[in-house]
């Protein structure tokens, strides 16, 4: 049975639908390309949503999960390992965070934090101290922060948590980048607020610095911890390591995935020490969290991306991404908007092409192009960090074939 022949008719028979996945099946990559199983290439415009942001099948990658395959796959945490603290050591080195917890995805990560948040206000404002009830989360409408019950919860799309009702409480949903809407929802019943420096699912916003400041000196007034949702935009993405690094603006915990293990699924919540003391033995854990091979690769990934080269050529890329979209505007008028950070960048649609953003994902792999949508409307862009520039032009222009097409067809 093992040596079955599989295909994507073999996904609607054995798996549960709860995704559409694509016509084709990739099953080698290396760089920014990507091969399926009649050989067909395509350039890599998606990383896996963000995730093999070192491209595919990266020698260095390759090379230390190797060397910790020989060694130790992993160990329960009634013991700590070697990967884990030397990348705990790297973060806390690279950033604001003194402490450090590792999850297997950033819906954990987010889940870590936002227990913390509760758990640290109930520590010092709870349990017959001066504010028992301080336990609302505020976050933003159109966010995305896991597919967990309590993450879904908490972040701002019905769509998601339509049909998993009831859901957990004390939650308020306000809209994204709107200062005065902050000034009315945090208050001294607050815990935290968490929020994207840059929204990805909810359709590729940046948040203002005057924004993300504005969130800062509330929570400070009324003791309520920042969360900044880090897992989509983060390790390199926005051109810094981190996102808040770009806006000067530091939260009190930080959440990671994705780009961190390059494709091997790793989380990290960041914090300070003082907020991390409210997580005491006991209170909080992840049976693969701290796995040694997820560390190892994750540590590398870190020591890779830090460096001026990537992180500028981050720049550059973005910088080429837009003009590449601007000039084919300037013939197809296919764009009301373009926007995003560093190499999360989204295209919204015109109005006559709203609602099809998904039409482009499916023309795209005919032409040998692999994109993202974040949302109906919104064509999303997030290529390898160190995607060769030659890829990246000739994926433009895969890209502006994808646009003819797809109008062609609209105007039929």
């Amino acid at each position: 049975m093992s040596s079955a022949i599989v295909n994507r008719q073999t996904f609607d028979e054995v798996m549960v639908p709860n995704y559409s996945p694509a016509a084709f099946i990739p099953v080698s990559g290396k760089g920014s390309r990507l091969w399926d199983q009649d050989g067909n290439e395509y350039i890599d415009f998606a990383s896996g949503i963000a995730v093999t942001s070192l491209g595919h099948l990266h020698p260095e990658l390759t090379r230390v999960l190797h060397e910790q395959v020989d060694r130790l796959w992993h160990l329960s945490n009634t013991f700590t390992n070697e990967p884990a603290l030397r990348l705990a050591r790297r973060l806390t080195e690279s950033t604001f965070a003194e402490r450090v917890f590792f999850s297997n995805s950033g819906a954990e990560a987010n889940e870590a934090a936002l227990k913390l948040a509760r758990r640290y206000a109930f520590d010092h404002f709870g349990a017959e101290k001066t504010k028992p009830e301080k336990t609302k989360i505020v976050s933003c409408k159109q966010s995305f922060h896991g597919r967990t019950l309590f993450t879904v919860s908490v972040g701002g799309q019905p769509k998601y948590t339509e049909g998993f009702a009831p859901l957990p409480g004390d939650l308020d949903h306000i809209e994204f980048n709107d200062l005065a809407a902050a000034e009315a929802a945090i208050d001294a019943n607050t815990c935290a607020v968490i929020v994207e420096p840059v929204q990805g699912e909810g359709g590729v916003l940046p948040a203002t610095p005057e924004y993300l400041k504005k969130l800062r000196e509330l929570c400070d007034r009324h003791g309520a911890l920042l969360i900044f949702d880090e897992v989509q935009i983060g390790v390199g993405r926005a051109g810094t390591l981190f996102a808040y690094m770009g806006y000067g603006v530091t939260p009190d915990i930080l959440t990671s995935a994705k780009a961190l293990g390059n494709g091997f699924p790793v989380g990290a919540m960041l914090t300070t020490k003082k907020v991390a003391a409210s997580f005491v033995v006991g209170t909080h854990g992840s049976t693969y969290g701290g796995n040694p091979l997820a560390c190892a690769v994750a540590d590398k990934v870190i020591e890779l991306v830090n460096t001026p080269e990537v992180l500028d050529g981050v720049k550059r890329r973005h910088d080429l991404i837009v003009e590449g979209l601007a000039r084919i505007n300037e013939t197809h008028r296919a764009f009301r908007d373009v926007r995003g950070a560093g190499l999360l960048i989204g295209a919204e649609l015109t109005g006559e092409l709203a609602g099809k953003s998904k039409d482009f994902v499916n023309v795209g792999a005919k032409h040998g192009l692999v994109i993202l949508v974040a949302g109906p409307n919104v064509v999303r862009f997030a290529p390898s960090l160190v995607i060769p520039e030659d890829d990246l032009q000739e994926g433009l222009e895969r890209f502006e074939a994808v646009v003819a097409e797809v109008l062609a067809a609209q105007s039929v």
